[in-house]
Order: C-alpha cells, then sequence, then structure tokens
C-alpha cells in the first residue's frame, strides 16, 4: 500500500536527542533525591510526554517534582541540544526520497512545541517540516501510548488514519501507533526488536526506510 501520510516521532528519530536527554533527566532526578540510572531513565520514560515523570515519581515516592521542575529540566536539555546534538543518521536522506516520491511527511512527538523546534532548528530540519507539519503531546489530553497524537497529527493533515504510518523508536509510541490504527515501523537504533513488535517493519539504519515505506 502506498501511504498518504509518514508520521515521525522526533526523539531518536529525527534527532539524536535519546541519550543526552535522558542522561540529564536522570542526573536531575537523582540531584533531587529520586536516584535515576541512565537505564532507568530509558527504561520508564523513553518517549513519553513529562506529565509520565511526574506522575511515576509521585507513585513511587509518595513526593511532588519541584514546580519549576519542566522549566529547569528543560533549560538543561535545550543547552546540550545546542552544543552536541545531531541529525540521526541517514535521517535527511530518508525524507529527500519521501519528497522525491511525493509523499507528504510531519512529525508528532512527546516533547514540548519548544523542544521540538529546539531539536529541528539545531540540527538543520526545521526547513523539512516548517510549523504546519509540526505536532505536540500539548496539543492533545492524553500523550503516548494513547493514540491521540497520532490521530490529531493525522487529522490535521487531512488524510485517514488506516492510511498513514508511523515511524518509532519506543515502545510507548509503537503502542500508540498501533492503537490508532496505523501501521508501525520501528527503528531498533536503541531499542531492542521485540520492544517495538508487532511491528510492519523493523530497522537498524535509517537508510532502510524508504525501501520499507515504498516496497
Amino acid at each position: 500500500m502506498r501511504y498518504d501520510l509518514i508520521i515521525f516521532d522526533n526523539d531518536g528519530v529525527l534527532v539524536d536527542s535519546e541519550p543526552i536527554s535522558n542522561r540529564i533527566l536522570a542526573d536531575y532526578l537523582t540531584e533531587l533525591g529520586h536516584p535515576t540510572t541512565y537505564e532507568d531513565s530509558i527504561r520508564d520514560y523513553m518517549g513519553a510526554a513529562l506529565h509520565r515523570v511526574h506522575d511515576t515519581v509521585l507513585e513511587r515516592s509518595g513526593l511532588r517534582l519541584p514546580d519549576d521542575f519542566d522549566e529547569t529540566l528543560h533549560q538543561r536539555v535545550f543547552e546540550a541540544f545546542r552544543r552536541d546534538l545531531r541529525p540521526v543518521a541517514g535521517v535527511a536522506e530518508a525524507l529527500e526520497k519521501l519528497d522525491a516520491d511525493g509523499i507528504p511527511y510531519c512529525v508528532a512527538s512527546s516533547g514540548s512545541h519548544e523542544r521540538i523546534r529546539v531539536a529541528l532548528r539545531t540540527t538543520g530540519l526545521y526547513e523539512r517540516f516548517g510549523e504546519e507539519r509540526i505536532f505536540s503531546s500539548q496539543d492533545v489530553g492524553r500523550g503516548k501510548p494513547a493514540p491521540d497524537l497520532f490521530l490529531h497529527a493525522a487529522g490535521a493533515m487531512g488524510f485517514e488514519a488506516h492510511r498513514c504510518a508511523v515511524v518509532e523508536d519506543s515502545p510507548l509510541g509503537a503502542q500508540a501507533a498501533r492503537a490508532a490504527g496505523m501501521d508501525v515501523y520501528g527503528f531498533t537504533a536503541m531499542t531492542p526488536e521485540a520492544k517495538l513488535g508487532p511491528a510492519n517493519g523493523l530497522f537498524g539504519e535509517m537508510s532502510e526506510l524508504p525501501g520499507l515505506l515504498l516496497r
């Protein structure tokens, strides 16, 4: 089937941000008295909106994170992004192939609108999307693994869910895509294949993606 729309996750799929952001998150939570390793952060929070961090800490410790937690975390992450963030290897070429074949695409991320834009601008990918093709969990009531964000993105772009494919690298995102009735293509660079299945395709190098989507 030729898809009407490809929906990309941002962190870990378009930009190589997961190692950066999860190290910072783990260090900050530990600093606040909630010991968290990098591996813990990947397991519990990769692909999730920030409210999941608040909810999980409260559930486990009975304590609420500081009121300025989100603002402080974003400041630390954005500073690191501007210094160290790079696009995922091969993603620009994959987007060029979709452009050449006339297949629309957008980004739908658990991150805030500001985080998405900082990441895309820093890596030189922003111009490939523009304002009208960027969607955030801030736009909907529930983040991943609920299907709301992907359904919102498809609707805003004018396409039916079953005609869309999602490119994800997190179990929460893959669950959300399946719940939305969309095909799922799992990027396994940081996530074991078993955690992303069932999927319509799994790939470890971004250069493989156009062949999966266009076959």
